[in-house]
């Protein structure tokens, strides 16, 4: 079945209060997806987003992020009132997300509305019993994160750090007003999301969710479930994820995140993986997993170090895992994000599980080696893409990118210089026509490159702090005649 879609992050939605939301907008943004003949809308992780504001370090793996919770709809359930909601400062910008701002103004506008809400209700009382197993833990971790003005648990005091009995009914007691906000906030963006995704499905557009291989350290998942994790007695990592040094970074990347206890998922039949996929499977269509060759091997950093030089390889849990998550939840739809260095034991296990893997564009036109991610190499089982959340734009690609390697897209799509120069606006539509035309099954383009935007409009820039997640669509940006255009490039290449 050959297909496309659309990648756009949730939170670049245009809206009127600061970020992208379950607003009305996210619906017309259905309708555009729709009336342009796609099959899929990527998204990136939903969870709630601490420091440096990554989709991909969340507090909760299972918990939904409070900025997407459409004010408007509140306004309407009668929870808010216009002239609170436009008596915030959510940012000016209507091209930049401030996360500064919003976290001030969000939570505050959140608890008037909580304020207001029937707590004692039958969904929402039926919402917090079906989620107990991850919303109870959640609830809890925030409100006591609060009271110990934002700090990492391992900074707590000791008894609530390490889960004591008697600690744990202290806590719930002491701030049993602030837990239920946070549950709150939960059923609100349930509510909300799923009325979207349904929305969509009636469209014939699935969700394509994203997930993090990893879960942040400081979140509920690791407070509440240590066993889970490589730590040691006084609960601090022996080690922590990240990837070697390449020729992207001469340090390696140093994620940070806690890195699992293989041995012990291996003796629960990895109860906590298939729970979180099955979770997932509610919130999405189809899973995009990030950085899949952890499940084959993972890099280990020894704890406190600066810098990603000093890791070393260990294997992962391999085949098991997903021969257990097929057996519980039956045949799932799974991307691997297969990207970067692969070692032959990385490529067998991806063709084991069948699950495609990601081929992108941008990563094709080396001028100096062949690529695995020119067109001519696709088979059907792979996701093409022009690029990625990591990616710069398309546009941007043109600009920063070795002037040979810009030629060589250029002739090996056919486009011809125009007195020697680049015609870029001919190289875009050819990269877009490359990846459409191409014998991937599945192909997902950002809107940014279907809509010519600069390297300003990128998303994400690896290694880097500062200036991430914080692109937004501008209301009308999208133009009239996009959909037609879209729709015809599917007619044609059958997707």
């Amino acid at each position: 079945m050959r297909r496309s879609g659309v990648l756009l992050p949730v939170s670049s939605l245009p809206s009127k209060y600061g970020i992208g939301t379950f607003s009305k907008e996210a619906y017309q943004f259905v309708d555009f997806l729709a009336k342009a003949g796609q099959s899929l809308w990527q998204i990136l992780p939903l969870g709630p987003t601490g420091y440096g504001d990554s989709p991909y370090q969340a507090f909760s793996t299972f918990a939904g992020n409070p900025y997407f919770i459409d004010l408007e709809t509140l306004i309407q359930e009668k929870l808010l009132s216009k002239r609170e909601c436009e008596a915030f400062d959510f940012g000016s910008d209507l091209k930049r997300i401030n996360y500064e701002k919003l976290y001030h103004a969000r939570f505050e506008i959140l608890r008037k509305a909580f304020g207001r809400f029937d707590v004692t209700g039958r969904e929402y009382q039926k919402f917090c019993a079906e989620n107990a197993v991850w919303l109870d833990d959640y609830a809890l971790y925030m409100a006591v994160k609060n009271s110990f003005d934002g700090k990492e648990w391992t900074l707590w005091d000791e008894d609530i750090r390490l889960r004591k009995p008697e600690a744990m009914k202290k806590y719930q007691e002491r701030y049993a007003n602030e837990i239920e906000f946070y549950k709150f906030q939960q059923y609100e963006f349930a509510k909300q999301w799923f009325a979207l995704k349904s929305y969509a499905n009636a469209k014939k557009i699935k969700i394509v969710g994203d997930i993090p291989i990893y879960v942040a350290f400081d979140s509920a998942d690791t407070w509440a479930n240590p066993e889970l994790f490589q730590l040691d007695e006084d609960l601090c990592p022996k080690g922590v994820a990240g990837c070697p040094p390449d020729a992207f970074s001469e340090t390696g990347q140093l994620w940070g995140n806690p890195l699992y206890d293989w041995d012990y998922h291996k003796k629960t039949g990895f109860e906590w993986w298939i729970r979180r996929l099955g979770y997932c499977y509610k919130l999405y269509d189809i899973v995009r997993i990030d950085h899949f060759r952890g499940f084959d091997e993972y890099y280990s950093i020894p704890y406190g170090d600066d810098t990603a030089e000093f890791g070393h390889w260990e294997k992962g849990p391999g085949i098991a895992l997903f021969k257990a998550i097929k057996k519980t939840l039956g045949e799932k739809e799974i991307i691997a994000e297969d990207l970067g260095f692969l070692t032959p034991s990385v490529l067998e296990l991806v063709k084991q599980t069948g699950f495609p893997g990601m081929k992108v564009l941008q990563f094709a036109f080396d001028s100096r080696e062949p690529s695995d991610y020119l067109p001519h190499n696709y088979n059907h089982n792979c996701v093409v893409y022009t690029g990625t959340h990591d990616n710069d734009t398309m546009m941007g690609w043109m600009k920063a990118a070795r002037k040979a390697d810009v030629k060589f897209a250029c002739k090996y799509l056919g486009v011809p210089l125009v007195d020697g120069k680049i015609d870029k606006e001919a190289l875009r539509l050819a990269m877009l026509r490359a990846a459409l035309a191409s014998t991937a099954d599945t192909a997902v383009i950002p809107l940014q490159d279907y809509l010519a935007l600069s390297g300003k409009a990128r998303i994400n820039t690896p290694s880097t702090l500062g200036g991430n997640w914080v692109w937004r669509l501008t209301p009308g940006q999208i133009p009239d005649g996009l959909a037609k255009d879209m729709k015809e490039m599917v007619r044609l290449y059958c997707r």
